[in-house]
């Protein structure tokens, strides 16, 4: 697993771990499960998904009830984020604080990563 003795993978805001807690109890989910993959035209993008079980490989981070699994494929690309809940008269939704992201589309839903990233082992 990636990441610094003492230091927490990402940070959740009290928002957002409002929202993830609430959500996981009206799905019965053991947590939410954020990763990243190719796609959009950035390069990549962030994937969410409830998840009923626990991976031993995902680092986990919890905060207020709320628990949050980062696959370990992401790691390295979302240490540091800060997870954050918003809402506003046209849309609600989370809100990722990455600094590995170099550029991001118009619209926000795909990222680039600084190309280091990637290469390191």
């Amino acid at each position: 697993m990636f990441g610094i003795p003492g230091k927490q993978a990402v940070e959740i805001t009290p928002k957002a771990a409002a929202q993830i807690a609430k959500l996981m109890a009206k799905d019965g989910s053991e947590g939410l499960r954020i990763g990243v993959k190719k796609g959009g035209c950035a390069g990549m993008e962030y994937t969410m998904e409830y998840v009923n079980e626990i991976n031993p490989l995902d680092e986990t981070v919890e905060l207020d009830g709320a628990r949050v699994m980062i696959a370990p494929m992401a790691q390295m690309f979302l240490f540091g984020t800060e997870i954050d809940y918003e809402t506003s008269l046209l849309e609600s939704g989370f809100k990722f604080r990455n600094p590995n992201v170099v550029d991001a589309c118009g619209c926000g839903e795909s990222i680039k990563f600084d190309e280091t990233l990637s290469t390191t082992k």
